[in-house]
């Protein structure tokens, strides 16, 4: 079985380019897809609806399984922990991932350097620094170590949790075309990021992205969940929530009435301990009501298949440790209160529709 790691806010051409890749390299295994749902890394909310995301995806993959929000809106390292740990539960032989080196031998070693230095880099971390300046910092007494591309980052992440769950996935890499998270258009690959500020300003995006892509898209972002943050900010205790400290408490709690928006919340609260990425996932947790050390992987929910990825779950099942779950389940209860809350935006229900129709 081969696994992949993705988001697709929105699915674009420069997935298919990478889709399209790993069924040519293995044609006859099985691609399991751990897709992150409707609230991501960085604190983003997907454009596509989670199930809508599942059934794009088929045309492509064999099953799709979720990367719960509690895990999924994490830091890389916890985000990719999770999703590693779904693909190990799953019996996964290969994990491929796109990279802008694409040199495996190179980021296996940076990968071990790293988890050498890691009280290094989380003490320059704590000073304010980025991951990346951090890695270099920790680092800078072997010359050759430079590492500050998304995609390797994200990578390293992966074998960093490959190492630590002592799962014998074999990674593997697809060298990157262009860098999807930078906010340029080049042909007909494009960032997510770029192609989010398109439907942002409703511009059009049909060179982008699959024909099918465009049926569900959605035009959504933070910003208007703003209302319901802000109150949650007046009113509660903040610190209850993961990545949420005393300080970043009071910051929020000082500059909510001050802002009129996500954007400017952010950049009012700010600065070299608080980055605009930890501060936008502290404002999902607020929203999503994901409390600290509540981010545990119980459970595997299966988002969809086809016959070769049932045929592959019947044969895996009786050795997978953790419950697979394709209907509704007591396990899913905070998952589907999460999909709610994107729901009151979206007036989409069909995240809900299980527990609807228990």
């Amino acid at each position: 079985m081969v696994g992949i790691i993705c988001e697709y806010n929105p699915l674009h051409n420069g997935h298919l380019h990478h889709l399209k890749e790993i069924k040519k390299r293995f044609p006859d295994e099985v691609i399991t897809l751990v897709l992150a749902g409707n609230f991501l890394n960085r604190g983003e909310v997907s454009v596509l609806e989670k199930y809508d995301k599942t059934n794009l995806a088929l045309d492509y993959v064999d099953l799709v399984v979720e990367l719960p929000t509690v895990l999924a809106t994490q830091a890389a390292d916890m985000y990719a922990y999770g999703a590693i740990s779904i693909l190990d539960n799953l019996k996964c032989n290969y994990l491929v991932f796109g990279s802008e080196s694409n040199d495996i031998e190179k980021l296996t070693k940076i990968t071990h350097t790293i988890l050498k230095n890691e009280m290094k880099i989380k003490k320059f971390m704590k000073q304010g620094y980025s991951y990346p300046a951090s890695i270099g910092l920790a680092l800078k007494k072997n010359s050759n170590i430079e590492i500050n591309s998304p995609n390797d980052l994200l990578g390293i992440s992966y074998l960093k949790a490959i190492i630590k769950l002592n799962s014998k996935i074999k990674p593997i890499t697809i060298k990157r075309t262009t860098d999807y998270h930078n906010s340029l258009t080049e042909g007909k690959i494009s960032s997510a990021t770029s192609i989010r500020k398109l439907i942002s300003n409703q511009q059009n995006i049909q060179n982008y992205v699959p024909h099918k892509t465009l049926n569900y898209i959605k035009n959504i972002d933070l910003n208007d969940f703003f209302l319901i943050i802000k109150y949650k900010i007046l009113t509660e205790d903040l610190t209850i929530y993961q990545d949420i400290d005393f300080n970043l408490n009071n910051a929020l709690k000082k500059n909510i009435t001050k802002s009129t928006n996500i954007d400017q919340l952010i950049a009012n609260v700010k600065s070299k301990n608080y980055t605009y990425n930890k501060i936008k996932r502290s404002l999902v947790h607020i929203l999503c009501c994901i409390k600290k050390n509540n981010y545990k992987l119980e459970y595997i929910h299966i988002l969809g298949f086809n016959q070769k990825g049932k045929k592959y779950l019947n044969k895996i099942k009786k050795e997978v440790k953790l419950p697979l779950i394709t209907n509704y389940n007591d396990l899913l209860k905070q998952q589907i209160l999460i999909d709610k809350i994107y729901a009151l935006i979206t007036n989409d229900i069909k995240p809900i529709k299980p527990i609807i129709k228990d």
